[in-house]
């Protein structure tokens, strides 16, 4: 339509007789990625702490002391390392924000690559499961014990697996800046 002095700011129908072209490819994929790959890891999250949860009493190990690795249920009412202890308002608050940001995250991912999804995912999954415990419980199941080192779950580990993913696979698939070459460097037009 041609713009004229009568037209200007006036609305034009839009024509929606012609449905939105079916997802194909790269774009039905990513969301199954992403998706799966959070749902996958709060599932496991949720399943291994309700077995430890009803299978030991808190601060009971199995098996005994002489293994490197136990399985060990412990509670944690802060965050990571044991920081933050019974700031549980704050730290739900936080988690909430988080997640909106790892959503933002995958929907404008910093790099182009299958891995990207599924990292994302990892890290929505694990702190969806951390944040559901903290929620409904107050406190966040720890279990996987190594000697010397604080006890922690599936989430905690699925986020550390998820982040150093990202940071690795950014720096290997991000798209490169643009350098000048030798040719145009320093010509100023």
């Amino acid at each position: 339509m041609e713009r004229t002095r009568a037209n200007i700011g006036v609305m034009q129908p839009v024509d929606v007789s012609e449905p939105a072209p079916p997802k194909t490819g790269w774009s039905l994929v990513k969301p199954l990625l992403f998706w799966g790959a959070a749902l996958t890891v709060f599932t496991l999250d949720q399943v291994t702490k309700a077995i430890v949860r009803a299978s030991l009493e808190k601060g009971e190990s199995w098996p005994d002391a002489d293994w490197p690795v136990r399985i060990r249920y412990v509670t944690n009412t802060g965050a990571a390392f044991g920081i933050l202890q019974d700031q549980t308002v704050f730290l739900v608050v936080m988690a909430c924000i988080g997640l909106a940001a790892i959503y933002l995250y995958y929907r404008y991912p910093p790099f182009d690559h299958p891995i990207a999804p599924v990292a994302i995912g990892m890290m929505l999954g694990g702190a969806a499961g951390n944040l559901f415990d903290r929620i409904r419980l107050g406190e966040v199941t720890d279990f996987i014990d190594f000697p010397s080192y604080p006890a922690f779950n599936v989430a905690d580990s699925s986020l550390t697996i998820a982040i150093t993913t990202v940071i690795v696979g950014y720096l290997v698939f991000a798209p490169k800046p643009n350098t000048p070459t030798d040719e145009n460097a320093g010509a100023d037009g």
